[in-house]
């Protein structure tokens, strides 16, 4: 039965007698200790290559280098490259970013976005190093910079003004019937902003060096015990009635973090137009039950 470590040897050998692949290493949970690998785990390689557009374009190379139910590419979380994603015999799972080998020799004279700094200080493992670059980056100092980036005034309130008008927007479009938006608005947009507020909440409360990971990782052990225990009434079935009732609760959750966290940081928030808004989202779902 095929294995990761069948995998990784595979991946290693194919990236050694590719002529174009100049380096590889493994990040996330198979190369760190901290939330280190379990059952679930998928494997996650970086890929620095002379054509990445070849391996992005064709799923040849990673279906011939073990058995595979299927291959496509998507986005990597930052937006900035594409990664091929592979399911293998057994359900096995690597993801594989591709990136210029141009771009390896220039993160040596130049400063690490944040986010880069917290992937690598996880941990990495260097699979294939032809022209020596890797073990040059790795034996630099990492700097000393955390992922989290205390928001401005300006930006707190406009993420909760983004909050709020949603949440009118998003009871309208219930009103309507339109309970795909309307549970898209509720379980995603609003979601997003709500992950956003737990991490911002987190850190006025434990500190700007409070580890909240990237996007949402682990939030069950991070963030606030409270918020937490209150989720899953913030998420709504595919039901007009549950999606208000959903909707009430993700406002609930969100108003008393913001009400924390503006509190810590000394946040100057108009609470008057939010509390207006909120009535008039909760008034809009009165037919769906009492929310106070």
């Amino acid at each position: 039965m095929l294995t990761y470590a069948d995998l990784i040897e595979h991946y290693t050998a194919w990236a050694e007698a590719t002529d174009d692949v100049r380096a590889a290493l493994i990040l996330g949970s198979r190369a760190r200790t901290d939330h280190p690998a379990d059952e679930w785990s998928d494997l996650d390689i970086l890929v620095f290559a002379r054509n990445p557009e070849q391996f992005i374009q064709s799923a040849e190379w990673a279906t011939s280098i073990a058995p595979a139910w299927l291959s496509f590419i998507e986005r990597t979380g930052d937006g900035k490259s594409w990664e091929r994603r592979t399911l293998y015999e057994g359900g096995l799972d690597v993801d594989v970013s591709l990136d210029p080998a141009e771009r390896l020799q220039s993160l040596l004279g130049q400063e690490l976005p944040a986010d880069a700094v917290d992937t690598l200080r996880r941990g990495v493992r260097v699979l294939v190093d032809k022209d020596g670059v890797l073990a040059r980056f790795h034996g630099m100092p990492l700097p000393d910079i955390t992922l989290f980036q205390k928001p401005s005034e300006a930006e707190f309130l406009n993420a909760t003004g983004d909050f709020w008008y949603h949440t009118v927007w998003s009871a309208k479009h219930l009103r309507r019937g339109e309970l795909w938006w309307a549970k898209g608005g509720v379980d995603a947009h609003l979601k997003w902003l709500l992950q956003q507020m737990l991490e911002w909440h987190a850190h006025a409360l434990k500190g700007d060096k409070y580890d909240t990971w990237l996007r949402g990782r682990f939030l069950e052990e991070w963030a606030d015990p409270r918020a937490v225990a209150a989720l899953p009434n913030t998420f709504a079935h595919y039901d007009a009635g549950d999606i208000a009732h959903a909707l009430t609760a993700t406002m609930t959750l969100y108003r008393w973090l913001e009400d924390e966290t503006t509190l810590a940081w000394g946040f100057n928030v108009p609470r008057e137009g939010e509390i207006e808004t909120a009535k008039l989202a909760r008034a809009l779902l009165s037919p769906y039950g009492s929310f106070n």
